[in-house]
Formats: structure tokens, sequence, C-alpha cells
């Protein structure tokens, strides 16, 4: 799956709108200017790499820079990850257990290096 600006201006979006904040306060704790955070939700503007993440950090997103060859085995594993979450929540409470990174690094692994 190839990324294009208009999925990431409307993936960007959909997270502010679903944290509840209007543009300004998305503004206000990101440093971005709100006309610049509208611009880049309506596709109007090239969107730069730190304005990327100052939203991304605020939305609580991670953006992936991951060579375009293996995005379809990352978004498997998110995606496979997010179900595990999902599987092993509790149905009664409502609650899922805390989110763990869809993967980790052996530490075994640097002291061989």
């Amino acid at each position: 799956m190839d990324y294009s600006i208009e999925e990431i201006a409307k993936a960007l979006r959909a997270a502010r709108e679903h944290m509840g904040l209007s543009q300004r306060e998305l503004s206000a704790k990101s440093g971005v200017p709100q006309g610049h955070i509208s611009k880049i939700e309506n596709g109007a503007v090239d969107l730069r790499l730190t304005s990327l993440v100052a939203l991304a950090r605020v939305l609580d997103l991670e953006p992936m820079l991951i060579p375009r060859k293996v995005v379809s085995a990352v978004n498997s594993i998110m995606r496979s990850s997010v179900r595990n979450e999902l599987a092993h929540g509790s149905a009664e409470s409502g609650q899922i257990e805390p989110q763990r990174p869809a993967y980790s690094l052996d530490e075994d692994e640097d002291d061989d290096a």
C-alpha cells in the first residue's frame, strides 16, 4: 500500500476529530499554525516532516519511515498487534491491555555485534 499525502491528511484530520480537538486547539498544542493545519487537512500544501512530527506527537500517532517494499509487512504486523490487543482486552469491563510494541529488539543481539 502506497500512502499519498491525501491519505495522511485524512488520517491526521480523523485523529484530531477523534480526540475532540479543533484546529485551533491542535495548533496551540503542536506549534503548527492553524492556517497551515487547515491547508494540510485540505491537501492545499505539501506536508513537511517537521509539521507531521509535531502533529503526530499531539495526536498520539507514530509516523513510520520505512522502505516501500516492507510497507505491506509492517501494516500486517500492526493489524495483528491491534487484533491481539482487542482479543486480550476484557470484554466485560471494556478495558484493553496497555499497548505493546508490534516488534521488539532482542537485547542479546546487541551483545553479539
